[in-house]
């Protein structure tokens, strides 16, 4: 298993395209995935919110095979952390909190005004973008990040999705430099 550690915030596994491709991505071992069930709540309570059409019982199977999915991605015991944290957002507390007990070198936010740099340098911490994040894993193993996408892509029944619309798909979830990156192996998608 790879050291990088990584705590996802709630941000990036609200979009399901976006969150379905981090899952494949975590799974071909270039980085450490990992959240708590407060990132879940999080980001489930919002998807209620906004999909009239989702149901509870729909995002807890989600959020079990996630877990079942994705090897020792729970992170337990950060609450003690939490009070001692300031960040200008104090909701966002739980998720540095979190990034400490899990040993996470950075947490893959698109709020990255929420944590900034001067206070998440003094942890030796980081907030990374996920558009940055893709492209740095693109960078580090190409093949990785191609079969990730051939896996989602081939796991879409209900619609299937033409290549190009599934690259359009990704764009869509504000990834433009790591989509830009993947367009020229569309035909191995």
């Amino acid at each position: 298993m790879a050291s990088y550690t990584v705590v996802f915030d709630a941000c990036v596994m609200y979009p399901a395209p976006l969150r379905s491709y981090l899952m494949y991505l975590a799974n071909a071992g270039l980085f450490r995935a990992r959240w708590t069930e407060q990132i879940h709540d999080e980001w489930m309570r919002n998807v209620l919110l906004n999909n009239p059409r989702i149901t509870e019982a729909m995002l807890e199977r989600t959020k079990q095979l996630i877990n079942e999915n994705v090897p020792d991605c729970l992170i337990e015991g950060y609450e003690p952390l939490i009070k001692g944290l300031t960040l200008p957002d104090m909701n966002d507390r739980h998720v540095v909190a979190a990034a400490l007990k899990g040993h996470a070198e950075a947490i893959i936010t698109f709020n990255l005004k929420d944590f900034p740099a001067s206070e998440l340098n003094i942890l030796e911490l980081s907030a990374i973008h996920p558009d940055e994040f893709l492209c740095d894993m693109f960078e580090l193993d190409l093949s990785s990040c191609i079969k990730a996408a051939q896996q989602q892509r081939s796991s879409l029944k209900n619609p299937p999705m033409t290549t190009s619309e599934y690259l359009n798909c990704l764009q869509k979830q504000r990834l433009p430099v790591f989509v830009s990156k993947l367009r020229p192996f569309e035909l191995m998608l």
